[in-house]
């Protein structure tokens, strides 16, 4: 029943996906807002099918923590695809900070340019990259969308707990804002690898913004703590 259960979830998931691309296609050429949102609606999309499919309950904590009359960004933990397609139900239209291989991929990519996605080469020192956290400074001055990002680098498992980048405290030093950290439990239904996904309840718990104010490490180390601590609770 899992097996079957997991085989229908991932036709609906990628066949809704490539349907909402090929209806989404005239938004290219209007302005960025049409084209987020059908980010949204993939965002209610994947907790819908998760729910229907996986028989798994998706519960959000926190809403309240999101600042309602300030800027601010966000850093969650990362252990599956879910996040990345359901924090755009939960989030007013976020910015991405993202591999720049993935504007690559055909069709795909073009979305991500569309919604000014910032690219990073990751583990090398390039010219963008020199300029890359006053790229991301810029982006959010003149947006009011907050910035998503996952310090943890990539896909962990719900278990384990991988030290935080550092750029993710050059990230907070430059753009001086509250940071709202988000702790999940995902990989627990939809893991990292294989095609089996499992029932149960995802928890997505937005935990007290973190002001600005402190130095680069000891948010890092704040950041960490936090969302450890909370994925403790919830996994």
């Amino acid at each position: 029943m899992i097996l079957l259960r997991s085989l229908l979830f991932n036709f609906f998931l990628y066949t809704g996906i490539i349907i909402v691309f090929l209806i989404a296609l005239p938004a290219l050429l209007l302005p960025t807002k049409f084209t987020l949102l059908f980010g949204k609606f993939l965002g209610h999309y994947v907790i819908f099918i998760v729910r229907f499919f996986l028989n798994t309950e998706v519960k959000i904590k926190g809403i309240h923590n999101i600042p309602k009359e300030e800027k601010y960004f966000v850093a969650s933990a990362h252990q599956s695809m879910f996040e990345t397609f359901a924090l755009q139900a939960v989030l007013d239209y976020p910015v991405f900070i993202l591999k720049k291989e993935l504007l690559k991929i055909p069709l795909f990519g073009l979305y991500l340019k569309k919604i000014k996605s910032i690219e990073i080469v990751r583990d090398t020192t390039t010219k963008d990259n020199l300029s890359f956290f006053d790229k991301v400074a810029a982006t959010i001055k003149n947006n009011n969308r907050p910035l998503l990002i996952f310090p943890q680098g990539t896909r962990v498992k719900t278990d384990e707990k991988v030290p935080f980048k550092k750029g993710v405290g050059r990230i907070y030093e430059a753009l001086n804002i509250s940071c709202v950290p988000i702790a999940l439990n995902s990989g627990n239904v939809w893991p990292k690898k294989g095609i089996t996904k499992y029932p149960g309840q995802i928890t997505i718990s937005l935990l007290e913004p973190i002001k600005p104010g402190l130095s680069r490490n000891e948010f890092t180390a704040n950041l960490e703590s936090k969302i450890y601590e909370e994925i403790n609770k919830i996994s």
